[in-house]
Formats: C-alpha cells, structure tokens, sequence
C-alpha cells in the first residue's frame, strides 16, 4: 500500500462520512479497499457506544471469509459475563492504561492476555492489533468518547511495517466517518425517545420554531393509572419507579405497534395521537391499541401478582377532533405537542372513567368515526357535563360482546 493509496481510501472516507452513509457500509468498504490496495487484513472490528435507553454501543465486524458483514448493538458492559469479558479485554486494558495501541503477534509467541486472542489464534489468525481513538472530552455525548477497533491477519509473516502504519493513518479518518454516521443515529434516538417518532422526524427535518404548527384532524388517546395516587403513596420509594416504568411500557408499547405516536408522559399520564389518511383507519388503530393494551396488561398483572407486586388498570379515554400539531414554549425552551379543546375535552373523558366504573370511555365523536371494534360493542353511558367543556356529551363504552344482553 503506497501514499497514493492512503489518500485515495481517506478522501473516500471522508467523502463517506459526509454523506452520512450507514456505519457497517463504511467499514466495509474501508476494509475491502485496504485489502484491494495490497493491506494483510482479515478481519475488522469497530466499536463505539452510544447514547440509547436499552444498548450500550454498536459494534461493527468485516471478515475476508465471510460474505455477510455484521452490524450489532452490544449490552451494558458493567455486569454479569459482559462485564467480566470487557474487563479481560485489550480495549479495558489501554483505558485503564491510558494506552492508544496494543499489538499481539499470535502465530509468533506472543502472550494470549486478552480476551477473544485464544479464539483468533485457534481460527488462523497470526496477528493483532486494537487501537483506541479518544475524543475531546467536551465532544463526548454519553459514553460515546472514543472509537474502539482491532485488526488481524492471517497471513503467516504477520502484518508488515508500512500495513501498520497505514492503519495508523486511516484508522483515525475512519473513526472520524464512523463518529459522524453515530452522532446522526444518537440524535435521531434521543428525539424519537422524548418526542416520539412523528414529533421527532419533523423537529429534526427543522421545525423547530416557535409557534410553528399545522391543524391536523387527528384521534386522541389519554390515559392514566387506576388508584396510583393510592398505590404510589404505599410503595416504598424505590418500589415507584419499578411500577410506573412496567405500566407505562404496557402502555406505549401498544399505541406504537398500533401506528400512534406518544407525545407526553404527566405522571402516571399518557397522551398520544394516532394520525391517518382517513378518520376511520385512526379510530381502528386507536382500538387495536386498545385491545392490545389489555392483553398487556393481563399478562403484567398475572406477573406482577405472583411476585406479590401491586397490580392496577388503565383508565383510557378516546377521542377525536382538530388541533394544532407543532412547537408551543419560549424562545429557549420548546415543546413540540398538541393544543386546542379536543386535548382538554380527552383528558376530562379519561377522568369519568373512575366515576363510572369503565375502563375506557369514548366520545360521540370518537363513535361516530369509528368501525366496528372486535369482540365488542359499543354502549352508552349516559350525557354528561365535562369540567370546563361547554356542552354536555354523550359517552360511549365497550362491552364484551359474550356479556351484552
């Protein structure tokens, strides 16, 4: 490999990372060029962490052998057989050193210390080298602060002089490209995790100003615990957050797989919208969460008995309307959600559930626009005056069709 071959493979690198092109696809062609350049490599491994409510990192591995390249998200690290596997690892050990490079000569005697060595020896692997590449501590984002890599050989006199020292000049680009197409992902995740996904693709496409919102048409779920005030006040402390996360995962869950879009957690409180070309489809998906919600929590409740856990319901109310969709708040500090009576008036309905005794109440609206649901019928509940609505409403129930009359 020459210089002209470095700077072809770190200009496409470069050109890479600008167009934002997915991780595994650039080290996968980093890889081949170096190999088609005349590098001894057989094998990459990239990793870098991430900033995710569930993974650690992603890991990113290119084998000569093997024509499926392998993109993975990897776990916390700090427990259980991970933990023990990263502590025993080349990367742990240039950390806890300070260290930047680590090299193993595995077909020519060199010791087997660190963890996975023993396996590449075994598999034909005749050399090795791990690299960290640290960023500036004020460019960390979680625990994304470096760019972790190994490269092994198989060829039987090992990697030569000018192999090493190509790697040392385009490793460093890579990470740079690598770091780009992350920090990409890790902005996506974090809006679609506080925003939720639609609110998360339109801030991130720009709307961002304030009092920017359209008026969408769209059907609006609240929902909250039954008895939490009750439940919440006899959980010992650390007993709260365990019971809140497990309901308010029954309850997400079932809006996303259904096509809705949660918007706000207050509380024990959930607002979501479900938007759809027609009224009709809306409503369906907001029953299909519905319906799936109580499944969830069935299951949740049978789980959490037997672990002799408080258990409780969800109050859900339904509705539909016009309301504005887009930023509301000050110039430093925005929400992006819905206003306009049709949130005030679903939370109000919500509210009746534990007056009368029904798990979910829908408007009149809602009815109107909806099909059919499965397994059940639709029943009304009487007129009401909602605090601080204008008009009574009629409300409307769902019945297992086996119990109707």
């Amino acid at each position: 490999m020459n210089a002209n071959d470095i700077s072809e493979i770190s200009a496409w690198l470069t050109t890479q990372g600008l167009k934002g092109i997915d991780e595994m696809d650039i080290v996968n062609g980093f890889c081949q060029r170096a190999r088609a350049a005349g590098m001894r490599l057989d094998r990459g491994l990239a990793l870098i962490d991430t900033l995710h409510p569930v993974y650690e990192g992603r890991a990113f591995q290119w084998d000569s052998k093997e024509p499926v390249k392998t993109a993975f998200e990897y776990g916390p690290t700090n427990e259980g057989v991970s933990a023990e596997n990263w502590e025993r690892s080349s990367f742990h050990h240039m950390r806890e050193n300070n260290g930047n490079e680590i090299r193993r000569r595995l077909g020519f005697g060199d010791p087997l210390d660190f963890f996975t060595l023993d396996t590449l020896q075994a598999s034909g692997h005749k050399d090795y080298i791990a690299m960290i590449h640290r960023f500036a501590q004020d460019s960390h984002i979680g625990d994304m602060d470096c760019f972790y890599s190994h490269w092994t050989t198989m060829d039987e006199d090992g990697f030569r002089d000018e192999d090493i020292a190509a790697l040392r000049q385009l490793v460093p680009v890579l990470a740079l490209a690598i770091k780009a197409g992350s920090l990409t992902r890790v902005s996506r995740t974090i809006a679609e995790v506080y925003l939720g996904e639609d609110a998360a693709k339109q801030v991130l496409e720009g709307r961002i100003s304030r009092g920017k919102a359209e008026r969408i048409s769209a059907v609006l779920w609240f929902s909250d615990l039954q008895n939490y005030t009750r439940i919440s006040d006899n959980l010992p402390p650390d007993e709260i957050i365990p019971f809140l996360n497990d309901y308010a995962d029954a309850v997400i869950s079932s809006i996303h797989e259904a096509g809705g879009n949660v918007l706000k957690l207050i509380g024990d409180g959930t607002l979501a919208i479900f938007k759809a070309e027609e009224r009709e489809d809306a409503c369906a998906r907001a029953l299909l969460a519905e319906q799936s919600l109580r499944e969830k929590l069935k299951g949740l409740n049978e789980q959490r008995q037997q672990q002799s856990r408080p258990v409780t319901e969800v109050y859900l109310g339904l509705h539909i309307g016009d309301v504005f969709y887009g930023n509301i708040g000050s110039s430093d500090r925005l929400d992006f959600t819905v206003i306009g009576p049709a949130v005030n008036e679903v939370s109000r309905i919500a509210s009746m559930c534990r007056f009368v005794d029904r798990s979910v109440i829908m408007s009149s609206q809602f009815v109107a626009a909806a099909p059919p649901p499965r397994n059940s019928e639709v029943v009304s509940i009487g007129r009401y005056a909602l605090r601080g609505v204008k008009r009574a409403q009629e409300l409307f129930t769902l019945m297992p069709l086996e119990k109707a009359e």
